[in-house]
């Protein structure tokens, strides 16, 4: 049964953070989901909303938590929430925040990454009134023939007025015609779970709106949807995502988690304690004025933010274990009090050594980081990536960045 709070304060909760970048389509908005609140209300019967998460990689990260915490209020709500996997839609691929083409998966690859999506989505999401679907359920039975339907709503016009594809046709680069499917295919979902609301990211408002024009042409009242702002990555600058390395994903390890929050850039901080954190928005509004001021250093505001972020997902003693090892490990430059060990084989380079201690997801990536100095032994940096490292009797220290560590020990130990 949905709550018995007042319309108005329903409406008040769920509108926050909602963004359109256009304050007409915040208002039709607004209107339409005060409209689905007093149905529930009058009726007794919850609303329907979903969010489509596509498993592009096998961790969820902070910037999924953002539309998810959207959801988390309508299910405090009383409301019916779906985290819906696009384990379809994922063989494409979003092109919405691309400039150009994603590389296309394997049914084998999307599957595999969807498996840990259910746990890691009940870090945030109540399991007991959450509903998991998968839209391969119904994408997978289209024919071609009700792919031309659905392509028949929509005008090649339409699809280059938008940003991301006149920018690529401005350029002259290729825009491939499975990128138009997405939408296609995400207007569908909304159609076959006959959705009262949609959440998604301001990047994704034309697929959202394409799902509307879809239930309209087949006779259902088109969805309410919420659009959010999108979450910068730890770089400050681009979207969060695995494939740019600059995420922090809710699977992190406390000391990772309070680590990769201490890296955010300042001017970034902002997003972070607008998008991700618990705190109140006078609160938030205060911190950074006090910053500006120069009464606060940005250093003790980003350790605030840093432990928030952690406690999200972690206990209090985890967080103050996070911030001691940071503090030991960055700000004082300590090793830490533990380490894993290594016995090192005879032959055995950095790159096999960086491999084997799970420090990179691949051993380019590891010849990279060489290249780049990020690699240490005793703190010297590492300038060969084809080096063997010949370990003290008592240990030597492999270090990759300012969080990863490994000691190595010689075989005959």
């Amino acid at each position: 049964m949905p709550t018995t709070l007042p319309v108005e304060e329903q409406l008040a909760i769920l509108m926050r953070g909602v963004d359109f970048g256009d304050a007409q389509t915040y208002k039709h908005m607004e209107i339409e989901l005060r409209e689905r609140l007093q149905a529930s209300v009058t009726n007794g019967q919850p609303l329907t909303v979903y969010c489509g998460f596509d498993p592009t990689g096998s961790d969820l990260t902070l910037g999924h938590t953002v539309p998810m915490r959207k959801l988390k209020q309508f299910q405090d709500l009383g409301h019916q929430v779906t985290f819906l996997i696009g384990t379809f839609t994922a063989l494409i691929g979003d092109p919405s925040d691309k400039d150009t083409a994603r590389p296309q998966q394997s049914e084998e690859d999307v599957a595999r990454k969807a498996k840990t999506f259910t746990d890691q989505a009940f870090r945030i999401l109540d399991p007991e009134r959450t509903l998991i679907k998968y839209n391969g359920d119904w994408l997978s039975e289209l024919t071609f023939k009700d792919v031309i339907g659905l392509a028949s709503h929509f005008t090649v016009q339409q699809f280059l007025s938008r940003e991301n594809f006149s920018q690529r046709y401005a350029k002259g680069e290729a825009i491939w015609l499975h990128e138009f499917f997405y939408a296609l295919m995400q207007g569908y979902d909304a159609y076959a779970t006959q959705t009262d609301v949609q959440i998604g990211g301001t990047d994704q408002l034309f697929n959202l709106m394409a799902g509307r024009k879809l239930m309209e042409a087949r006779g259902l009242k088109p969805q309410v949807v919420l659009t959010l702002p999108i979450l910068v990555g730890t770089d400050g600058h681009e979207r969060m995502g695995k494939s740019r390395g600059n995420y922090i994903a809710i699977n992190d390890t406390p000391e990772n988690m309070y680590g990769k929050s201490m890296s955010i850039p300042d001017h970034a901080m902002r997003n972070y304690a607008d998008l991700v954190t618990e705190w109140h928005p006078d609160f938030i509004a205060a911190q950074f004025a006090a910053m500006a001021a120069g009464e606060m250093h940005p250093r003790d505001l980003k350790m605030a933010l840093a432990r928030e972020i952690t406690g999200l997902f972690y206990a209090r003693e985890a967080i103050d274990a996070a911030e001691q090892h940071f503090i030991r490990t960055i700000q004082q430059r300590q090793l830490p009090e533990e380490m894993v060990e290594l016995v090192v084989h005879p032959g055995e380079t950095v790159i096999d050594l960086l491999d084997r201690a799970g420090f990179v997801p691949s051993r380019s990536q590891a010849k990279r980081d060489v290249k780049g100095g990020g690699i240490r032994l005793d703190g010297a940096v590492v300038t060969d990536p084809q080096m063997c490292p010949l370990p003290t009797a008592e240990g030597t220290i492999l270090q990759k960045g300012k969080r990863h560590y490994v000691r190595l020990l010689p075989s005959e130990q």
